[in-house]
């Protein structure tokens, strides 16, 4: 059986109208700040704009697509991931700079779920329009944004929107994505799950 928090957490679109407390933002920073990284070399940078502050959000909320900017606007925080491309110690470049930020942003995002928060991430942004908007040196690539907040209504979102809310979640099967000896052969217990499954 999987973790708790791993079948509780979803991307929503629908975000409540209600700030999140600031010990919590803290707290999802500092569960990123704790991820694991090559050479230790902890390549992830954010921007953090509040809704509270509205000067900050809309700078923010500038940089996100306008298809994203419909539901995005309604979350309590959006977060502008960052990725520094080479080490500190040697300057060289650092391949696993993006694993190191996808790490943390899944750090991040199940601290949020253990508080009850939802985080829905988007590439659905203008990188360029970032760098400007928040003088991003070169060396730095900006990654994603993070929408963050408390579950709202989707009966609040625009009628497209609500029907892919509502969707059913789908994944792949172990058997298409886990292997053994080769790819594309099934990992044996995954097989063995796969037939009892099939029995049952």
């Amino acid at each position: 059986m999987i973790n708790e928090l791993l079948k509780k957490r979803y991307s929503p679109r629908a975000f409540a109208d209600k700030n999140i407390e600031p010990d919590k933002i803290t707290g999802l920073l500092e569960a990123a700040r704790w991820s694991p990284s090559s050479m230790n070399g902890q390549p992830w940078r954010f921007i953090v704009a509040e809704k509270n502050d509205a000067s900050d959000f809309n700078n923010l909320l500038s940089v996100v697509n306008e298809h994203n900017q419909v539901w995005a606007k309604n979350a309590a925080a959006l977060i502008l991931t960052i990725v520094k491309l080479d080490f500190d110690f040697n300057g060289q470049l650092n391949i696993h700079a993006l694993y190191d930020l996808g790490n943390a942003v899944a750090n991040l995002t199940f601290q949020a779920t253990s508080e009850n928060l939802f985080v829905r991430q988007m590439g659905g942004f203008y990188p360029e329009k970032a760098r400007k908007v928040f003088s991003i040196p070169e060396g730095y690539q900006p990654v994603s944004i993070l929408a963050i907040g408390y579950k709202g209504n989707p009966e609040m979102l625009p009628e497209d929107l609500k029907i892919r809310e509502k969707a059913v979640r789908i994944r792949k099967g172990l058997d298409e994505i886990a292997f053994t000896g080769k790819f594309g052969k099934p990992y044996n217990n995954v097989e063995q799950e796969n037939n009892l499954r099939k029995a049952g």
